[in-house]
Parts: structure tokens; sequence; C-alpha cells
């Protein structure tokens, strides 16, 4: 059976802000309640146009960094997600709402939310907070 990708790709692909392009794309997530110490992170698809703006990368480039990605945004977050480690003035702080994250593929969950690729990943699973998701591919 064919691997189907989220519909939503080319839309986020074609945003000028990445963030914004996944935030439009997930939509309402007021139906979504994430459990434990998980966080809902939205896949960073990279643009379609090169820097150059003069290239359009395949939809076929697109779909693979909805399997390939390993930064996203944070989106939501369960009731736990902080980590034992932090101090109370740190608690969560590494998931916040709207920042960029790094994580291992092998230790999320991937899902489609309204149509966009999606992955929850464990608190202590992110590796990273990034400025940038291009950072880390």
């Amino acid at each position: 059976m064919p691997v189907l990708s989220a519909p939503k790709i080319q839309q986020i692909s074609q945003s000028a802000d990445p963030k914004q392009g996944i935030i439009r794309a997930v939509g309402d997530l007021s139906g979504v309640d994430v459990f434990s110490d998980l966080v809902l992170i939205g896949t960073y698809i990279r643009s379609e146009k090169t820097g150059s703006g003069k290239l359009i990368l395949p939809k076929e480039y697109l779909e693979e960094d909805e399997h390939q990605s390993k930064t996203g945004l944070v989106l939501k977050s369960g009731p736990l997600a902080y980590g034992d480690w932090e101090d109370d003035d740190a608690r969560g702080k590494n998931a916040t709402l709207h920042t960029w994250v790094a994580f291992a593929i092998k230790d999320t969950w991937p899902c489609q939310i309204n149509g966009a690729p999606c992955r929850f990943v464990p608190y202590d699973k992110l590796r990273a907070r990034l400025n940038d998701p291009k950072t880390v591919f």
C-alpha cells in the first residue's frame, strides 16, 4: 500500500514565512489535547524555491521532507512536557509555543493533523532549540 503524503505540504513550502505556513496549514488545534510529556511538532518543509529563487523543487522532494525532516515548530505541549533535570525557572522552556526544535526521527510518531504533517515527540527526546529550522538537515 502506498504512503500518502500530507495534502498541505505544498501550501507550507510556498509560504514566505515557514513558521506562519505551518501555523496556517495546521489550523485550529483547540480540539487536540496533547497528553503526558509529548510535544506536538509541525514538520518543517523547506521552501519550494531554491535560494536563488530561480528553481522550483519537484513535489516529490518536498514530500520527502515530511519523512526526513529533523526539525519542526512546537505547536502544543502536554501537561508533563518538562524535564526532571530542569529547575523551576527553566521548566518546559525547551518546548515553548512556536519555537523551532530538532529531534531524531526515530523518536517521533508521525501523523497528519488537518492535512498538515506533524510529529509527536517526547519532551526529553528534543535535541536542540533552533533560531532557524534550516540549521539542521
